[in-house]
């Protein structure tokens, strides 16, 4: 690949060169990138590895017996397997490293551009330099010395901006885990959904079934019973069906809130910065800790209870339902009276109402 000075020496290619090799983890310069395969988005090896463990908490270290494990790409959301070698079997992008090198050194020999550093409201011709701890804002010298923070306590510039942005970096990977359980939580529910629908469909073809043998007589009951089938089906798929919509806008939200978080780590003016750090932390901080959705219990997309068995006498054929009450239950010890000495008639299953 051919560098040409003049183009580096231009702020905007500069930047979005910049933008193109940071890692969307820790929104830093890549260190060791890798490829990860087969999307080839990049990240770094040490990135990589955290996203890696926190989606296989049970894979150990490397040389581990486990057979390798699998993990989303923070950029696509493809799903890249791993064999047991881990994020260390990943091959390393020297073309990306070579371009980083090259891009430090160019920036190493560019001078500051003037306006580049955020300047004083106050004081016109200082520069903001200093954090007032106490009303938590950037300021300048002056407004120590002379105005309006002269009574305030301040810190170096540098290591607030330092201890901001090492947070917000990881409120970001906290959401990120986040989202990944969120997916987690929507996939199980969406096959949840389609358990749901098998097992409703096969509990109605089971019913057809035995109502076959007995068409003259049962159809009229046999609509009536299919029809609370299929009310149950849409009660429990409309429940689950809700619950994903739920966890999608939620998942959106916090991806939008992901966005936001990475655009402010792509600010590198310190004041700049820091101006809006502190609410976008606490924005972070607070939607993490939203309420929780509900979930569905085990066995839920079960239909089992509405099998009924139809080897019973005819007579009692018009009392048939899913759940019998107490006319029914004499309804059935006189008919059993009527009957005895002949076959008796085949248990009723019933469901819940």
């Amino acid at each position: 690949m051919d560098f040409q000075p003049s183009i580096l020496r231009d702020g905007s290619p500069m930047e979005s060169l910049e933008k193109q090799l940071l890692c969307p983890i820790c929104l830093e310069m890549f260190s060791k990138p890798v490829v990860i395969l087969p999307c080839q988005h990049n990240l770094c090896r040490k990135c990589a590895n955290d996203v890696f463990q926190a989606a296989n908490p049970c894979w150990q270290s490397r040389g581990s017996i486990i057979p390798g494990g699998r993990f989303r790409c923070p950029s696509c959301r493809h799903e890249v397997l791993l064999d047991r070698h881990g994020v260390y079997g990943l091959q390393r992008n020297l073309l990306v490293e070579n371009i980083i090198d090259i891009y430090k050194q160019e920036c190493s020999s560019r001078p500051l551009k003037k306006g580049e550093h955020p300047m004083c409201k106050e004081h016109e011709d200082e520069r903001i330099n200093i954090y007032c701890v106490t009303c938590e804002v950037p300021t300048c010298s002056m407004c120590k010395v002379f105005g309006a923070h002269k009574d305030c306590e301040v810190a170096p510039l540098q290591s607030v901006f330092q201890g901001q942005k090492s947070e917000l970096n990881n409120c970001i990977s906290m959401l990120v885990a986040g989202n990944d359980r969120i997916q987690t939580i929507i996939s199980q529910l969406e096959d949840s959904c389609r358990s749901t629908e098998e097992n409703s469909e096969a509990a109605k073809r089971e019913l057809c079934t035995r109502f076959d043998a007995f068409v003259a007589l049962l159809e009229e009951k046999k609509t009536e019973l299919l029809g609370r089938i299929a009310r149950e089906q849409e009660d429990k798929t409309g429940f689950v069906q809700g619950l994903i919509h739920k966890y999608k806008e939620q998942l959106e939200k916090s991806s939008r809130l992901v966005e936001t978080a990475i655009q402010a780590m792509e600010e590198n003016g310190e004041a700049a910065f820091l101006m809006n750090a502190k609410q976008l932390i606490k924005t972070i901080v607070e939607a993490s800790k939203g309420g929780r959705l509900e979930k569905i219990e085990q066995g839920y997309e079960s239909m089992d209870s509405f099998s009924v068995s139809l080897d019973h006498l005819a007579d009692a054929v018009r009392a048939l339902d899913f759940e019998a009450d107490e006319e029914d239950e004499e309804f059935y010890e006189e008919v059993e009276e009527e009957t005895e000495g002949d076959s008796a008639p085949g248990r009723m299953v019933t469901a819940p109402q």
